[in-house]
């Protein structure tokens, strides 16, 4: 993951000063193929030298986030290894950040002069400061044997584990990551149903 300080608001090409165009996610990955050898670095133990990005710009929405005319960017990167093959995450986090930075800049060309700091998180700063295990923002993987009921275990799909009132929710849960609330609502759910027994 990388988050920018910005001195202003980037201008991507095609979007023609509409700040509201920006107001939601922003994805690089134009295509299929393109998605697959980000994938494909990622097999092989590197980081991808054109990564899938997604983006956002939330102080678009909470200018309480940056100072006036100002703005923050965050962005998670598609597809980094946890343990890299031929190097380590402290040497190459720099290269993350500049190949993160290159890329948004062939959409958004005044990027890269907007830039006033940056944060550079890997994904062992993922694991050791945020306590995601091998670096998954998703609380593991999204893979077909980690969805619907069997997401995160067979038994435990209903958001119930087998300590009375301990319930799980989060991305480690149905739906997954991607669709914010979605399984607090459930959790939610299944918890007033308990409590109506």
């Amino acid at each position: 993951k990388v988050n920018l300080a910005l001195s202003g608001l980037p201008k991507f090409t095609g979007v023609n000063g509409n700040s509201d165009a920006l107001r939601g996610r922003i994805h690089i990955g134009p295509e299929i193929d393109y998605l697959e050898r980000a994938f494909d670095d990622s097999k092989y133990g590197n980081f991808s030298k054109h990564p899938y990005l997604d983006a956002a710009i939330p102080s678009l929405t909470d200018p309480s986030l940056a100072p006036p005319g100002k703005h923050v960017m965050s962005i998670y990167v598609q597809y980094a290894p946890f343990k890299l093959k031929n190097s380590d995450w402290e040497t190459e986090r720099v290269a993350l950040g500049d190949t993160v930075v290159k890329t948004l800049a062939q959409y958004a060309p005044n990027l890269p002069e907007l830039i006033l700091t940056h944060q550079i998180i890997t994904p062992q700063d993922l694991e050791d400061i945020y306590g995601f295990t091998g670096g998954h923002i998703f609380h593991g993987e999204l893979s077909l044997d980690q969805f619907f009921t069997m997401r995160p275990l067979l038994d435990w799909a209903r958001y119930e584990t087998p300590i009375k009132n301990l319930f799980l929710c989060g991305s480690g849960t149905h739906p997954g990551s991607g669709l914010t609330g979605g399984s607090g609502a459930n959790a939610a759910r299944e918890i007033l149903k308990q409590l109506k027994k």
